[in-house]
C-alpha cells in the first residue's frame, strides 16, 4: 500500500539528555526556517516551560515506492506535553497526504497523546487511499518475474502468468486507549474499521477465475470487488522506549488479540494475535545516536477467515515499512512472521544526517501446501537519515534494499522504520 511512503511511530520525547543536547544539533525545520526568513532560526525560549510549548513542522515532500512510483505531496509533524515532561511522554500527531505518478493518493492522520503521568494513553489512525499492488499470491518460497518494475516495465507482468496487479480503495480507522497499570505497563482495547472497495484485478487476457485474489475470496466466501474487515481490540503493552520516534534504547513488546465480528460489518467473524518485540541498545554515552535495534513482528490467524487484501504480510503494519528490498504485499499469508536488525549511526556532528544498514527476513504460509516458517525470504541495505526536527527526533528516510529473486528498490518515509 501507498500507506509507506509516510511511515509513522511515536510515543515519547526526552529533551534533557545531557549526553545528547538539542543546542548543537541542526534540523531541516531550522534551515528551511532560516532560508524563508533570511536569518537564523532563534532557538526556542528558554524561559517558557518545554510543557507549554507546541513543535510542529510541515514540509513539501517528494518520494519513492517501489509499490506506487514517484510522488508529492506534504508531511507534517507536532508535539506537545500534556504533563511534567520528567513523568509525561510528548503527545505527536503525524499526517501526510501524497500523489503518485500513477494517479495513485492517500492521506494519513495518526495521533498518539499521553496524559499527565501516562495514566491514558490513546493511540489511533485514519487512512484513506487509492492504490495498487503486485499480487504474487500466498506463501514464501515462490519465484516471482520483473520484482519491483511494475511502473517501469508492464511485460514483467505479462510474461509470469501466477503475479497480477490489483487497484483498490481503502479506507482504514483504528482506535485504541490504553490504562497504565504499573511502571512502563498498560492494558488497552480498540476498534478498528477496514474497507476496501473498486477491487480490480488487472489481469489483461487472463480470466478473472485465475487470479489470487478471486481464487481466495470465493473459496473463503468473500465478495470480489469489495469487503470488510471490522474488528475489536485487546492489548496488552509493555514500554520502555526513552523516545520510539527514533527511540537509542529501552524495549517495546505488544501483544494485540483482535477479533473481526459479523455485527461490526465484518463479511466474516475471525480471531487473530499479532506479536511485536523491538529492543534498542544505545552503543555510546557521549554519542547515543550509535544504535542497534532488534524487532520481531508476527500475525497468527487462530480462526475464522480474512479478506484477502486484509491477510498479514510485507508492509502490513500499522505504518507499512515492514520488508524493506519488497514491494508491498510481495509475501503474505493467514500467518505471517517478520525480523529486522539495524545498526543506526551519526554521519555528521550537528546530527542533521545520519545513516543506517539493516538486515531482515519474513516468512509466510497458504492454504495448501507452503507451511509457515518453511520457507524464509531475506533482504538487507543501508539508508540515509535526514534530521526533520530535533525536538520530536523526527526525520526523513530513504533507503536501498535488496531481497531475493532480484528484488531491489528505494524507500522513503517519516520516522524510523521500527
Amino acid at each position: 500500500m501507498f500507506a509507506s511512503l509516510c511511515g509513522y511511530n511515536a510515543f515519547a520525547q526526552t529533551l534533557a539528555d545531557p549526553a545528547d543536547s538539542l543546542k548543537s544539533q541542526l534540523d531541516a525545520n531550522t534551515i528551511l526556517a532560516s532560508i524563508f526568513s533570511g536569518k537564523s532560526s532563534k532557538p526556542a525560549n528558554p524561559s517558557v516551560p518545554v510543557q507549554n510549548r507546541t513543535f510542529w513542522s510541515v514540509l513539501p515532500s517528494a518520494a519513492y515506492n517501489p509499490s506506487v512510483g514517484f510522488a508529492a505531496g506534504v508531511i507534517s509533524s507536532g508535539g506537545k506535553y500534556f504533563g511534567d515532561p520528567a513523568t509525561t511522554t510528548l503527545s505527536v500527531i503525524n499526517a501526510g497526504f501524497y500523489l503518485s505518478t500513477g494517479g495513485l493518493s492517500t492521506f494519513e492522520f495518526k495521533q498518539n497523546a499521553f496524559s499527565a503521568q501516562n495514566k491514558w494513553n490513546l493511540q489511533g489512525t485514519v487512512q484513506i487511499g487509492k492504490t495498487v499492488a503486485m499480487d504474487n499470491g500466498l506463501g514464501t518460497g515462490k519465484r516471482s518475474f520483473g520484482e519491483g518494475n511494475f511502473f517501469m516495465n508492464n511485460t514483467h507482468f505479462e510474461n509470469n502468468p501466477d503475479a497480477f496487479p490489483i487497484r483498490y480503495v481503502y479506507i482504514k480507522a483504528n482506535e485504541r486507549i490504553y490504562r497504565k497499570l504499573a511502571n512502563s505497563i498498560y492494558v488497552g482495547a480498540g476498534l478498528s474499521f477496514n474497507y476496501y472497495s473498486h477491487i480490480d484485478d488487472d489481469r489483461k487476457d487472463i480470466p478473472i477465475s485465475k487470479t489470487h485474489n478471486y481464487r481466495y475470496s470465493i473459496r473463503n466466501g468473500f465478495p470480489i470487488t469489495s469487503y470488510q474487515a471490522n474488528g475489536l481490540l485487546f492489548n496488552f503493552q509493555f514500554n520502555t522506549r526513552d523516545q520510539p520516534n527514533r527511540a537509542f534504547r529501552g524495549i517495546y513488546a505488544d501483544i494485540v488479540f483482535r477479533s473481526n465480528q459479523t455485527w461490526l460489518g465484518s463479511n466474516r467473524d475471525a480471531m487473530q494475535v499479532k506479536l511485536e518485540f523491538r529492543k534498542y541498545w544505545s552503543l555510546s554515552k557521549t554519542n547515543p545516536e550509535h544504535v542497534f535495534a532488534i524487532w520481531h513482528w508476527s500475525n497468527y490467524l487462530i480462526s475464522g477467515a480474512l479478506p484477502y487484501l486484509e491477510l498479514p504480510g510485507t508492509g502490513s503494519d500499522a505504518y507499512g515499512r515492514i520488508g524493506r528490498a519488497f514491494i508491498i504485499g510481495r509475501f503474505k499469508g493467514m500467518s505471517f512472521v517478520y525480523n529486522e536488525a539495524e545498526y543506526r549511526f551519526p554521519l555528521t556532528a550537528n546530527k542533521l544526517l545520519s545513516g543506517v544498514a539493516f538486515i531482515n527476513a519474513e516468512t509466510a504460509n497458504n492454504q495448501q501446501r507452503i507451511k509457515l516458517f518453511r520457507h524464509w525470504e531475506p533482504g538487507g541495505g543501508a539508508g540515509l537519515r535526514l534530521l526533520f526536527n530535533k525536538y520530536t527526533r523526527s526525520n526523513l528516510c530513504i533507503d536501498y534494499g535488496r531481497g531475493t529473486y532480484g528484488s531491489s528498490g528505494f524507500f522513503l518515509g517519516l520516522n524510523e522504520v521500527f
